[in-house]
């Protein structure tokens, strides 16, 4: 990759990460960030708040950028995103069961109510995951696991449906969730999320020849003799465990890991050893740029996150498929 390419990336990330620190809702904006040194108050706003939101919101982004080059790579389709294995609905489902249990709504809920919460995303979309891989018969063929992967969310979803018809008052809690939101990272979900992304990225990096040779075809990644079989089965773990650590600690997030792969693409064509750990890079700079236009856009209010990745990113497919109908 270009030194030309990595400054220009380091600093965009680092003016990000500055702005994501210095934007606040209300009157305390850059002030706080200002007076941090002299002021118990400006400290504990950005220690506690700001600092844990910014790197929760680049984390989650890394691990969905991943999970997408990850998912994209797996399935040989450009159009693959990390919540194709019914892990989203897998993690919704679950929510909207913790909720209706714990009967109160998710800005009243505690920290351990939220751990509770947390612990119930991750396990859902681990559950989803399953699902999927228990209809497809495990992880061999990979049209039946796609299949299988839009069959469970289907299912799932229609579950959770059906709790929030018999607990109406669990709606709002949920609209939050699945429109996404960094707010509510803290540094355990911080910590959380860096564990798994290391992990995530070490196993992913292992298996990038298996992307390489999966990317020219079934028949010739046969043909190199590599262990398709248990390749596939490690990379479907990497794929839940990625998404499922990132849906638990910030909702729904929609098009980061579909967008984030197509970016470094086009950016820079490279390999899947260069292309996973690029692709979480470029993940978590677009989530944190989208953080900051929804707490920007329409200030003293904030906007979802999940909202403007969703308009953006629809906005950016379309702009492929014109450039890919204009070069046919």
């Amino acid at each position: 990759m270009p030194a030309v390419f990595r400054l220009v990336f380091a600093l965009s990330l680092a003016g990000i990460a500055l702005a994501c620190l210095g934007l606040g809702v209300g009157s305390t904006g850059w002030r706080s960030l200002w007076q941090v040194w002299g002021d118990a108050a400006a400290w504990q706003i950005v220690w506690d708040v700001r600092l844990p939101r910014t790197l929760g919101a680049w984390l989650a982004g890394a691990l969905l950028g991943l999970a997408g080059a990850v998912a994209q790579g797996l399935f040989r389709n450009a159009l693959a995103d990390p919540f194709l294995l019914g892990s989203a609905s897998g993690a919704t489902l679950a929510v909207a069961l913790a909720l209706a249990v714990m009967g109160l709504p998710l800005a009243a809920a505690g920290w351990l109510a939220r751990l509770g919460l947390t612990g119930a995303a991750f396990a859902g979309a681990l559950g989803g995951v399953l699902l999927a891989l228990a209809l497809a018969q495990g992880a061999q063929h990979t049209p039946r696991l796609l299949l299988a992967g839009v069959v469970a969310g289907y299912a799932l979803g229609a579950c959770k449906d059906l709790i929030t018809l018999a607990a109406p008052d669990i709606l709002q809690a949920m609209q939050l969730f699945m429109l996404g939101s960094s707010a509510f990272v803290g540094w355990a979900g911080c910590a959380l999320m860096a564990a798994a992304l290391a992990a995530c990225l070490l196993a992913a990096w292992a298996l990038a020849r298996v992307l390489d040779a999966l990317s020219l075809g079934e028949a010739t990644a046969r043909s190199l003799g590599l262990p398709l079989p248990a390749a596939r089965a490690a990379l479907v773990a990497v794929l839940a465990l990625a998404t499922g650590a990132a849906v638990a600690q910030t909702g729904l997030i929609a098009f980061v890991g579909l967008a984030a792969p197509h970016v470094v693409r086009q950016l820079a064509p490279v390999r899947h050893a260069w292309l996973l750990p690029l692709a979480a890079l470029a993940g978590g700079t677009l989530l944190q740029a989208a953080d900051i236009g929804a707490r920007w856009l329409l200030t003293p209010q904030e906007l979802p996150v999940g909202v403007l990745t969703a308009t953006l990113g629809g906005g950016y497919l379309l702009w492929l498929m014109r450039q890919q109908a204009r070069r046919e």
